[in-house]
């Protein structure tokens, strides 16, 4: 284990675009955390994001990294595919880990990752940064505080089109079936699951139907499900990625009103009961991880405990292999 006395050094591994600004700048704006290296297999590109954003070794192995005596701590930023293979090498090399979304492409891999971390007592932080965003923890205040009385209900519809990407036929791991068999599903649908367990408790059983509606790629693009928590409070969801309109529209349904919100924009949250209708807009951060980031900060050094780890993250792997499990 690392000591909290000193700053905390951190290595990347995948240095691509969610670490350009929803990432990255959130460990070097945090009190106490550094990043001293960087990996890419682009030694190349991965000497140019260093340069930008001054951090002053880079490696083109991520081995080099993880046993870099000088890397503390690691944060895995690569495609869900790769995260066991780099996850175990971390946790063999004793370091805190802190690891993209969704944990794994599955449920076994995901519980193999956290098994390894758990087994030697190191942290492992699953990047499910909306558990630390201020509009969520109002939103769970609200519901904590019963404004609207016992929850009976979520709802979340996600809708949007194809992105040119998607009808180009051009590479994109995010809907390869052998990286994330469930598409965009898979990247997306799981930062909603898991802040449903977040808000609402964990989910007790879940099921759903999904296809390929567009064949543009090899992954799912349609995916419906219903599940129920534990508490009693049942769930339903659909998810698609060919529709003409974008929408973003979650519901929680209580016993005296309901609470209205979007899960990625950044709408107002609006809380409604039959005599009063409260709307609020709570803005993110510029690097959206950084509540998330602090988070982490502060459970290392024993101030707190994270609300993202990696027995959650498993939690939500499983909910996610139940409404896709014809096809995991």
């Amino acid at each position: 284990m690392i000591s909290i006395s000193k700053k905390i050094r951190w290595g990347i591994i995948g240095c691509g675009i969610v670490t350009e600004l929803k990432s990255g700048p959130a460990y070097q704006k945090t009190e106490g955390f550094e990043i001293v290296a960087v990996m890419r297999r682009n030694a190349e590109k991965a000497a140019d994001y260093a340069k930008r954003h001054g951090i002053k070794k880079y490696y083109s192995n991520a081995d080099e990294l993880i046993n870099d005596p000088e890397v503390d701590a690691v944060y895995i930023a690569t495609p869900p595919d790769s995260h066991k293979f780099y996850g175990l090498k971390v946790a063999l090399a004793g370091k805190p880990c802190c690891i993209e979304k969704p944990l794994a492409p599955n449920y076994e891999d995901s519980l193999a990752i956290h098994n390894a971390f758990s087994d030697k007592n190191l942290p492992l932080f699953i990047a499910y940064y909306r558990r630390s965003l201020p509009r969520f923890e109002k939103i769970k205040s609200w519901i904590d505080e019963k404004c609207i009385g016992e929850i009976r209900h979520v709802n979340w519809l996600f809708m949007r089109p194809p992105s040119l990407v998607d009808v180009s036929g051009k590479y994109n791991w995010r809907t390869d079936v052998t990286v994330a068999p469930g598409g965009y599903f898979d990247d997306l649908a799981s930062h909603g699951l898991d802040l449903f367990v977040h808000l609402l408790g964990e989910i007790k059983n879940a099921s759903g139907v999904n296809l390929n509606q567009q064949n543009w790629y090899s992954a799912k693009d349609a995916v419906a499900a219903t599940w129920l928590h534990k508490s009693g409070i049942t769930g339903t969801g659909s998810w698609n990625f060919g529709c003409q309109f974008r929408e973003d529209t979650a519901t929680i349904y209580g016993s005296k009103g309901k609470i209205t919100f979007s899960i990625f924009e950044e709408n107002n949250i609006l809380l409604e009961t039959e005599n009063s209708k409260t709307e609020l807009f709570i803005a993110h951060p510029e690097n959206v991880q950084l509540f998330h980031v602090r988070k982490i900060q502060e459970h290392l050094s024993g101030i707190s405990i994270h609300p993202s780890t990696g027995l959650s993250a498993v939690h939500t792997n499983w909910v996610m292999d139940q409404i896709m499990a014809e096809n995991r």
